[in-house]
């Protein structure tokens, strides 16, 4: 039996909806038992004395009443409740906070919105890959918190009034999408952000990561358009125009947005845009925790490891059981396989990092079953909590180890949008050669090769008479040859005229 007093739960009350996430710790990490989400709209309940509605009272108090039996076996000292810009801004919150308290049997902490921003950032710092030297951007239904840092460590906390809800009921309350009602809305938020702008551009970032209800909403609507991962300026400028061509918010229809997102979609939009121009932000990912994480993680009080990524490929080893010498071996000869093209092929640090990864993973699928084991692993990958990774990098992970024997799926390597389709093809060949030829599962057995491209030919330069010596190798690579032909993958083998390398 799971016993109780390993659940931790933390309890977000905010403006726009209210969230429980309910975790146990295993190996320094958390593993999430329950995630429950509902839409209050509480912001909408304000009036313009920022008083609080009896309505939207009675929304919130009766969500709590769902939550309050999810933590009847919890510890109080494991349970963590914190409430955020609305009830900050409302001047009864007394009165819901007293009686939300007594429905959950746990303090309601009315938080402030640096403490609010500082959550944020370390439930970032805690799930997100990526750079160190981070710009966090979370858009709330009433405050929008900015925040820099670097590891775990901020250092400009910023909490702005202004978010999806309250932007929704000030510049688009008769409902029409116009351009007008967008320039309001993004010169309002404008004005909030020259306040902080030159103080967070001086501090500088070398990633920026968005953590709000708004950024989920559009990495959907982009894998649903089939676009990468990267939130940009220009895209941003494409969605608001299809917003704009829609008319009311009532007709609504993005491909990829929900019907529970569209209502606050194109506020929280507006804001974003804003953010982007003010800051000059070249591009955004979705960042893997927020808030609630950040609460979890300070009641565990877990460290915050350097590299996120790192400690989620070791959890995976150890978990299902991996062979991580033979695993080095592939990522060694993969790495070395990137260095001597990666020009060519314009293969990034990010490419060569998605590589690695897929190379430490590659045979997770063998903890089912030998048979199909590229495609259990490409099932696993898909469907693991894998912290510090994205979902576009996730589907891209198993998409490469979905291909990296037999047949290949083009349109699985299509389908994924953390890289476009042609340096995905790219590593899908890099990857399946590393796995070939590091396959005698030795450090002695990997030969000295040469790499060169031209355009997407690619010519291998074997040691001198390296297949006759290495038959089942030198057979495994005559059938990959064909496999790569049939997707028009040109690949070609020679040998060098002597035994000496060079």
């Amino acid at each position: 039996m799971l016993s109780s007093s390993s659940l931790y739960a933390a309890i977000d009350l905010g403006s726009n909806s209210f969230h429980m996430l309910v975790v146990r710790e295993i190996s320094g990490s958390i593993q999430v038992v329950t995630r429950i989400k509902r839409k209050v709209r509480l912001a909408a309940g304000l009036d313009k004395n920022n008083h609080l509605s009896q309505q939207a009272m009675e929304r919130g108090w009766q969500c709590l009443r769902l939550f309050s039996e999810y933590l009847q076996d919890i510890p109080a000292t494991q349970i963590r409740v914190v409430a955020t810009a609305t009830l900050r801004l409302a001047a009864n919150s007394d009165e819901f906070v007293r009686k939300a308290s007594a429905i959950l049997s746990s303090p309601v902490n009315v938080i402030s919105g640096e403490e609010e921003a500082c959550l944020i950032y370390q439930g970032v710092a805690h799930t997100t890959g990526g750079p160190e030297q981070r710009l966090v951007v979370d858009i709330g239904g009433a405050s929008t918190e900015l925040v820099t840092g670097i590891g775990a460590k901020a250092s400009q906390l910023c909490s702005l009034e202004m978010g999806c809800v309250t932007w929704l009921e000030r510049y688009f309350n008769d409902r029409s999408l116009t351009e007008e009602n967008f320039a309001k809305a993004e010169s309002a938020a404008h004005v909030i952000l020259s306040s902080v702008a030159t103080t967070l551009l001086e501090q500088g970032w070398h990633i920026c990561v968005g953590a709000s209800g708004t950024v989920q909403a559009l990495q959907e609507i982009m894998i649903a358009q089939g676009m990468d991962e990267l939130i940009t300026l220009p895209k941003l400028q494409q969605l608001k125009q299809q917003a704009i061509e829609c008319g009311k918010l009532e007709e609504l229809e993005i491909d990829g947005l929900t019907l529970e997102r569209a209502l606050v979609f194109p506020s929280g939009l507006a804001i974003l845009i804003a953010i982007f121009q003010a800051l000059k932000i070249e591009s955004m990912t979705l960042a893997g925790g927020a808030l609630r994480e950040g609460l979890v993680y300070g009641m565990l009080d877990l460290p915050i490891e350097q590299d996120i990524r790192e400690k989620t490929l070791r959890n995976m080893q150890h978990r299902f059981q991996l062979d991580t010498e033979q695993a080095q071996r592939v990522r060694q000869l993969a790495e070395h396989f990137c260095q001597q093209i990666a020009k060519p092929w314009e293969l990034n640090e990010r490419c060569h990092e998605l590589l690695s990864s897929a190379c430490l993973l590659h045979e997770i699928g063998l903890f089912i079953d030998f048979r199909q084991g590229a495609a259990h692993s490409a099932y696993l990958v898909s469907h693991l909590d894998l912290p510090g990774y994205t979902l576009a990098q996730k589907r891209l992970l198993a998409a490469l180890l979905k291909n990296q024997s037999g047949p290949v799926d083009l349109a699985s390597l299509s389908q994924q949008n953390a890289l476009p389709p042609l340096q995905a093809q790219r590593l899908c060949r890099l990857l399946r050669l590393a796995i070939i030829f590091a396959s005698r599962r030795r450090d002695d057995s990997l030969p000295a090769l040469r790499l060169r491209v031209e355009n997407e030919t690619l010519m291998i330069t074997l040691p001198y008479q390296w297949q006759m010596k290495h038959p089942l190798r030198a057979e495994a690579l005559q059938q990959e040859m064909k496999w790569q032909s049939y997707v028009q993958w040109p690949l070609f083998l020679e040998e060098q005229n002597n035994s000496r390398l060079g």
